[in-house]
């Protein structure tokens, strides 16, 4: 077993984390209108996810990998009207520095909404698939995968954890009239994020 292998997760995890998309979004706007216990516990839907898809790489599960992918046109459809209705909501949604608790769902279903979302992307296998590849680590023991795995946990949780304490710290300062402008902002971009899964996935 190489102990090395944690490391490099960690910074594979961190690194995919930190792309910018919808996720991201999300989280952000969540922990602005909900505060930072809401948008960590989306962030550590969104690292289950990718140690999930990390892990199927890793293991090299290629049964699963192969129906991942050959269902990306459905999923696609699912995650689009998902993000579709993510959008209309955040566009219609009330402004305020704090929301109220009956506009708010639980911690648990923040946190598998967003699990949910983020796994209907099959394509983050394929990105980990070929990223463990280049490093040679894909099918060396269920040892160096469980590590491998447990390295992007940690990665992708480790950046939440940061993003979240950071916006965080900036909810306090922003007025109705800021939160007003991110729900738009946000609502505009997510509805692009929706149109462009369906129409991909209608045209796959």
């Amino acid at each position: 077993m190489d102990p090395s292998l944690f490391g490099r997760g960690l910074i594979l995890g961190f690194t995919i984390a930190a792309a910018v998309g919808p996720i991201s979004l999300l989280t952000i706007r969540r922990t602005l209108a909900h505060g930072r216990t809401y948008g960590l516990a989306s962030g550590m839907g969104v690292a289950l996810a990718d140690a999930t898809y990390g892990g199927i790489a890793a293991f090299g599960l290629t049964a699963v990998t192969s129906l991942l992918v050959g269902g990306r046109v459905v999923l696609g459809l699912v995650g689009g009207a998902f993000l579709l209705l993510l959008a209309l909501r955040t566009l219609t949604s009330r402004p305020g520095a704090v929301a109220e608790a009956t506009d708010r769902p639980g911690l648990a279903g923040a946190f598998l909404s967003i699990f949910g979302l983020t796994m209907t992307n099959p394509m983050t296998i394929l990105s980990f698939a070929a990223i463990f590849a280049g490093l040679g680590v894909v099918g060396t023991g269920g040892g160096d995968a469980a590590l491998l795995t447990l390295g992007v946990l940690f990665g992708s949780a480790t950046w939440w954890v940061i993003l979240t304490a950071a916006v965080a710290a900036l909810r306090g300062r922003i007025t109705a009239r800021w939160l007003t402008w991110v729900n738009r902002v946000s609502g505009v971009v997510l509805l692009g994020f929706a149109i462009y899964s369906i129409a991909g996935a209608i045209a796959a």
